[in-house]
């Protein structure tokens, strides 16, 4: 068991500076938040996104926005403690991307010709937090980092 939580947490958890870990640090807690937010409201009112998924023309919209507001949800407050930060990324990049297709078309279509329209869409900032996440994981302040402490030698890591 100890043997996969060390292959996990190496490759998930590349070692990083303390100016990048306190970067996402930030990333993850502000947009931690605004993911569980997000997810929150959709959840609690899921009339409205399903309504606008039907708009959309997005197959079962009502299921559909249950998905996307529990992966919102509980992908923010991972994402906030630093839990899984790699993993939950996955799901939370595939969701703004099909935000991203299917929401706001047009703006991607534009990326060439008129970049500030695709940079300026909601979805463009959560996308490049998540994609952060992803490539340099949740840093040495989340939960993830402790764990590794706890299961990985002590000469792997470096302060």
């Amino acid at each position: 068991m100890k043997t996969i939580l060390n292959r996990y947490f190496r490759w998930f958890l590349p070692e990083v500076t303390l100016p990048q870990s306190l970067l996402l640090l930030l990333l993850r807690l502000y947009w931690g938040w605004a993911f569980f937010l997000t997810g929150k409201g959709k959840l609690a009112n899921l009339q409205m996104p399903t309504e606008f998924f039907q708009s959309l023309r997005i197959p079962f919209p009502h299921e559909q926005a249950i998905l996307a507001g529990t992966t919102e949800c509980f992908g923010g407050l991972l994402l906030l403690a630093g839990l899984f930060g790699r993993l939950i990324s996955i799901p939370l990049a595939i969701l703004l991307t099909v935000a991203y297709l299917t929401a706001d078309l047009d703006k991607v279509k534009m990326i060439l010709s008129d970049p500030d329209k695709f940079l300026a869409a909601d979805e463009f900032l959560f996308l490049f937090v998540v994609v952060l996440v992803l490539t340099f994981g949740p840093g040495k302040f989340s939960i993830d980092w402790l764990i590794k402490r706890k299961v990985t030698p002590t000469q792997s890591i470096s302060v």
